[in-house]
């Protein structure tokens, strides 16, 4: 993992012991509920990454697991398939790499012997001046003597905050940026901010300001443009291992262990031009769902994040199989209207490696959802990997796709000919007046009948059908709604559409 061939602004990571209050500190200075937080030690497995705005500076935080046994960063012959030592692993990486540490040290339980040990640590691997002492939980000024032990770990003045009320943090952020200036690691040097200053007192101040709402709103623009993308499914099917293997580099740890991610992770790339934002979330199980620790916390995360993404990977295990729990996690996707890739992951296990078969396997257990893509993969190799990146371009594409009224007058009035509306009940076939899509990402119609015309649905179904035929909508639920009456009637939705 290089951490530095991604990124250009300053690393600054957040260490110590389990439990001191990384997660709670990391959320409160990026100002996001991102990382979990609970009073479980080891927590947090995965480093949550974040950016920090101050001052006219930003720097990139990295929250790191907790520290639980000092030899896992010390050890060279540590087992790299132990998920604890992943976790170790992954923050000497990531200390390696830092332009600045924040070691993080609990005030209430005081100096314990961890402390001293990864102090020591700390002392012996890593420069001294990018060495941050931290004293948090100290929740009110009659505390603050008690910081003064902490001297005896030989890195400087502790200084005293309260991660969960965000007292002391403001002044923490002025050292921390004042730090990366000194280091010449800031994004604003000295010169421009006092050019800066005496700027907002020309008389240019009110294009400033206008220049500022322009760039405000190229980022609701840019925010858009960003296609989300969450990666879902029961524990241990590859989940962190496809999203590894789509970034080219460790993001995420991975382990055989079910519920190695309890927190979504979020990445963003560039493919073909077009941002694209990936959140790895933890595994959903039926019996995950019913327990009350840390995995439960994960799969509520996990589910909740459906809503803010346009398109799921729904990762399988293409050598176990379909089971009712999958079939329910595709319900839960497609309910809420989101667009869907099943990832048969695990191809490379495969000696019959038929794909016609497997796919007929797949849309036979769930027939609900033969409209969506399946992409063949093995997250281990990489095989085929880069070919789901240009599967989301198109379903993103097709996603806000807006057809106009002329477009669906041909359409409509060919498949009558074809075939000719169903009716529900009665003998006389129902009439189609017209169809209207009046929304987009996800699309939405309308279906004009008679008022005393009964449709079939199965002939709604029909519709549904030679749509995606005729213009893609790979992977997205197409909602269709009928509207009984006269021309009138739709005039509403022809000015909605007008809007979109």
């Amino acid at each position: 993992m290089n951490y530095k061939k991604n990124n250009n602004i300053p690393l600054v990571v957040i260490f110590g012991r389990a439990n001191v209050g990384k997660s709670t500190l990391f959320n409160t200075l990026i100002e996001k509920k991102q990382a979990l937080v609970t009073d479980i030690p080891g927590t947090t497995r995965d480093s949550n990454l974040g950016i920090v705005e101050w001052q006219r500076q930003e720097f990139n935080l990295v929250d790191t697991g907790g520290i639980l046994d000092i030899k896992c960063l010390t050890s060279k012959s540590a087992k790299t398939d132990d998920i604890e030592t992943k976790v170790q692993l992954q923050a000497r990486q990531y200390l390696a790499q830092a332009d600045l540490i924040l070691f993080l040290i609990d005030n209430k339980s005081g100096l314990l012997f961890q402390d001293k040990q990864l102090a020591l640590f700390l002392k012996k691997n890593v420069d001294q001046n990018k060495i941050l002492l931290v004293a948090n939980k100290v929740d009110n000024p009659n505390q603050q003597f008690k910081t003064a032990e902490f001297f005896k770990l030989g890195l400087g003045q502790p200084h005293a905050i309260s991660a969960s009320s965000g007292s002391g943090t403001g002044d923490l952020l002025d050292i921390i940026t004042d730090k990366l200036s000194q280091a010449g690691l800031s994004n604003t040097t000295k010169e421009e901010e006092k050019e800066e200053e005496e700027e907002e007192y020309d008389d240019d101040a009110k294009k400033e300001t206008d220049t500022e709402e322009e760039e405000k709103e190229e980022k609701k623009e840019t925010k858009k443009d960003i296609i989300k993308i969450c990666i879902i499914g029961k524990p241990n099917v590859g989940k962190s291992s496809l999203l590894n293997s789509i970034l080219g580099y460790e993001r995420v740890i991975v382990s055989p262990i079910p519920h190695t991610t309890r927190e979504p992770q979020d990445t963003e790339i560039i493919y073909q031009d077009k941002k694209i934002k990936l959140i790895d979330t933890a595994g959903i199980s039926k019996r995950g769902t019913k327990t009350k620790g840390l995995e439960k916390y994960g799969i509520e995360k996990s589910l909740g994040i459906l809503g803010k993404v346009d398109i799921a990977l729904l990762v399988l295990d293409i050598n176990e199989e379909i089971t009712r729990q999958d079939s329910k996690i595709v319900a839960e996707i497609l309910d809420r209207r989101k667009s869907l890739i099943f990832i048969a992951n695990k191809w490379d296990k495969i000696e019959d490696r038929d794909s016609k078969k497997y796919i007929e396997y797949i849309y036979t257990n769930l027939p609900f959802a033969q409209f969506v893509p399946i992409q063949f993969t093995s997250a281990l190799t990489g095989e085929k990997v880069q070919k789901v990146l240009d599967v989301i371009l198109q379903i993103a594409e097709e996603r806000k796709l807006l057809l106009s009224d002329s477009q669906l007058d041909k359409f409509l009035a060919r498949i009558v000919k074809i075939h000719k509306p169903a009716k529900g009940k009665g003998v006389k076939h129902p009439r189609i007046y017209e169809l209207t899509q009046f929304s987009a990402n996800p699309p939405k119609f309308e279906l004009r009948i008679g008022i005393k015309d009964n449709l079939h649905f199965s002939y709604v179904r029909f519709i549904e059908n030679r749509l995606r035929e005729k213009f893609g909508f790979s992977g997205t639920p197409i909602s269709i709604k009928i509207n009984k009456g006269r021309e009138e009637s739709i005039k509403s939705v022809k000015s909605v559409k007008s809007k979109v």
